[in-house]
């Protein structure tokens, strides 16, 4: 493949495909009501305070809520939850989208996924514009991990499960 020198946001959004990437259902809960969607644009930044980034399109219908809450949960999803990430990254009714599921609560109310692999309750303690998109940093105050060594990831536009040896 020759390089490409004048990238263009087609070339960028191939060449990310390229990249796996954990899938996740972030979640939120509180006085801007309760909403979640599917992301991949999630990484840890720092075991001390233990944080992570999210991405999140500030067109998005569910960005008005993040803004309000300031907490969420991060539910690392397992192999075969593949349809709970395409309904949270769909057009479906926030109420439908949380029915499909069980949920719990940890430290922040944010929704706690059932059956993640593992879940990272969180407050925002900064927000960074970048383009078209904030990056929210995250501090997380709760953990919950699952026994189950089964992920869920995304790469060349396809889902795929990781299994333990």
């Amino acid at each position: 493949m020759a390089p490409i020198m004048n990238v263009q946001r087609s070339d960028y959004r191939d060449a990310m495909a390229r990249l796996g990437a954990a899938v996740s259902v972030v979640a939120t809960d509180g006085p801007g009501g309760q909403a979640g969607f599917t992301a991949s644009a999630v990484c840890s930044v720092t075991d001390d305070p233990p944080t992570l980034l999210v991405c999140l399109n500030r067109s998005a219908s569910v960005y008005p809520v993040f803004e309000a809450n300031g907490v969420l949960c991060v539910n690392v999803l397992a192999a075969g939850q593949q349809a709970l990430s395409n309904l949270f990254g769909g057009k479906t009714p926030m109420p439908e989208r949380f029915a499909a599921a069980r949920w719990s609560l940890l430290v922040t109310g944010a929704p706690v996924l059932e059956g993640a692999t593992v879940s990272f309750d969180c407050r925002v303690t900064r927000r960074t514009e970048v383009g078209s998109h904030d990056v929210l940093f995250c501090e997380a105050v709760a953990i919950r991990g699952s026994d189950k060594a089964q992920g869920l990831v995304y790469f060349d536009r396809r889902y795929h499960d990781l299994l333990a040896a």
